[in-house]
C-alpha cells in the first residue's frame, strides 16, 4: 500500500461475475475493482484463464506478468462450465451479480446456457456485457480477433507510420484497453440509469467498432478532401513545421523528442527562434507566416535537429517546456519507471503478489487527490470458499463436495 493511493470506494456494494480473459474484458473489470466493485473471476479449475500463463511471471510457475497487470484488484473462484451443476452455479451467481461480462468466442456463451436471454429472466436488474472481435451484423461476426487484428480493421493501422510507409501497428493495445475501456464506461452508464429504471441492460461492443471511436480525426479530414487520411498527417494537411520527432544525444534508440508549433498559435514560433539562437526569425514574415513556413520546412527541421542532437531527451523537454514551446521526451517503459514522480505521485505502485512484486500503472484519475490502489492479482480459486458462502450461503461442507464432484 501506498500514500499516495486509496481505494475510492465509489463502486462499493456491486457486484461483477466476470468470465473474460485475456485483455479487453479483463481490463473492463479491472477498472471497475479498482473503483470499489467487488469483480469475481470465474475460472476454470484446470489451469484458470489462458492469461494466468501468457509469458513468464516473477518466478517458475507463477503466473504470468501478463495476468497479473490485468486482474489487479479482483477475486477469484473455479468452476467447471462442461459440467451441469457448474452452469447452474454461475446462474445462481448472476442472479445475486449487478454485471455479468464474457468475451467468448461467438456463440459459446448461449451454447453454456448463459445467454443475455437466460440471465436477464433470472435477473432482471442484470447489466450484461459481451466484447467481441467484430459487431453482430458484421460479414466477419464469426471471425475470431485478436488486438492487431481490431486495429487492422477498424483503421488504426491505416494511419499509423512514415508518410509514403507501410501501415504500423500502434504499440498501445488501443484494440485490447481501448475496447475494455469503452466497454467500463457504458456498464457505469448503465448502472446509473438502473437506479431510476430498476432494470438492467444489454451492453454489447465490437473491438472492430471500438477503434473508430479512437480514428474519428480521420473522418474529419475524410469530410474535408473525399480521401482517406496519409500515414504521418494528423488529418489537417501537411504540418507546419516544426511538427514532429527530433533527434537527441546520446542518440540511443528513444533519444528523441517531439517539438511541436501549432499553426493558430504563431507566438511558439517566435519563442522557439529564441531558443535556436535566431530570435530575428521570430519577426520574419517569411517563416513567422504558416504557409511560408511550410516551404520552408527542411529548413526549419534541420535547425531544430541542430539543437535537439546538443541535448538529451530529457533536457530538451525541460527547455522548450520551461519556454511555452510544447515538446515531448519519447520516454520509454524504463524512462517511466525511472521517474519518481509517478510513484510519488500514486500512478505507478507495486503490485505484492504472492509470487513476487510487480510495479504497474492504476487508473490515472485522482479521487480526492489520490488515484486507486493496487491490490494484488488472485490465485487461481483463492476466493471460491468465501464467494460462494457470501453469495451463495454456501458452507466449507458444501464447497469441498463440489470439489470432490469436479464441478469447482
Amino acid at each position: 500500500m501506498t500514500a499516495a493511493a486509496l481505494a475510492p470506494n465509489c463502486l462499493a456494494g456491486v457486484r461483477v461475475l466476470d468470465l473474460s480473459q485475456f485483455e479487453a474484458g479483463p481490463t473492463c473489470t479491472e477498472v471497475l475493482a479498482q473503483l470499489g466493485a467487488e469483480v469475481v473471476k470465474v475460472e476454470n479449475p484446470k489451469g484458470g484463464e489462458p492469461g494466468r500463463i501468457l509469458g513468464t511471471g516473477p518466478k517458475p510457475g507463477a503466473d504470468a506478468y501478463y495476468f497479473m497487470i490485468y486482474n489487479a484488484n479482483k477475486k477469484s473462484v473455479t468452476v467447471n462450465l462442461k459440467a451441469p451443476r457448474g452452469v447452474a452455479l454461475v446462474k445462481e451467481m448472476a442472479a445475486k451479480a449487478d454485471v455479468f461480462i464474457e468475451n467468448m468466442t461467438p456463440g459459446t456463451i448461449e451454447k453454456l446456457g448463459l445467454g443475455y436471454d437466460v440471465l436477464s429472466a433470472l435477473n432482471p436488474r442484470l447489466i450484461y456485457a459481451q466484447v467481441k472481435g467484430f459487431g453482430t451484423g458484421s460479414p466477419y461476426e464469426n471471425s475470431l480477433a485478436f488486438d492487431m487484428i481490431a486495429q487492422a480493421a477498424g483503421g488504426n493501422m491505416a494511419i499509423t507510420g512514415e508518410v509514403g510507409g507501410r501501415p504500423v501497428r500502434p504499440g498501445p493495445t488501443l484494440g485490447d484497453t481501448g475496447t475494455g475501456m469503452l466497454m467500463a464506461i457504458s456498464i457505469l452508464a448503465a448502472l446509473f440509469q438502473r437506479v431510476t429504471t430498476g432494470t438492467g441492460r444489454r451492453l454489447q461492443v465490437a473491438m472492430q467498432d471500438a477503434q473508430l471511436n479512437y480514428t474519428r480525426g480521420a473522418f474529419t479530414n475524410f469530410a474535408r478532401t473525399g480521401k482517406p487520411q496519409e500515414r504521418g498527417r494528423a488529418g489537417f494537411g501537411p504540418p507546419v513545421p516544426p511538427n514532429d520527432i527530433f533527434p537527441c544525444k546520446p542518440g540511443g534508440a528513444n533519444d528523441w523528442t517531439y517539438v511541436f508549433n501549432s499553426h493558430n498559435n504563431p507566438e511558439h514560433w517566435r519563442r522557439l527562434a529564441g531558443i535556436l539562437g535566431r530570435p530575428e526569425l521570430g519577426a520574419d514574415p517569411d517563416y513567422l507566416d504558416r504557409d511560408k513556413r511550410l516551404a520552408r520546412a527542411d529548413e526549419v527541421n534541420q535547425m531544430v535537429t541542430a539543437w535537439t542532437r546538443q541535448h538529451t531527451k530529457h533536457e530538451a523537454m525541460a527547455i522548450l517546456g520551461k519556454a511555452g514551446i510544447p515538446a515531448g521526451a519519447v520516454l520509454d517503459t524504463g524512462d517511466i519507471l525511472a521517474e519518481k514522480s509517478f510513484e510519488d505521485r500514486g500512478i505507478i505502485q507495486t503490485q505484492h503478489h504472492p509470487s513476487g512484486d510487480l510495479r504497474m500503472p492504476t487508473f490515472p484519475v485522482r479521487f480526492d487527490g489520490k488515484p486507486p490502489e493496487i491490490k494484488p492479482a488472485p490465485l487461481l480459486g483463492q476466493h471460491t470458499e468465501e464467494v460462494f458462502a457470501a453469495w451463495l450461503g454456501l458452507g466449507a461442507g458444501d464447497v469441498a463436495g463440489l470439489k470432490e464432484d469436479g464441478v469447482i
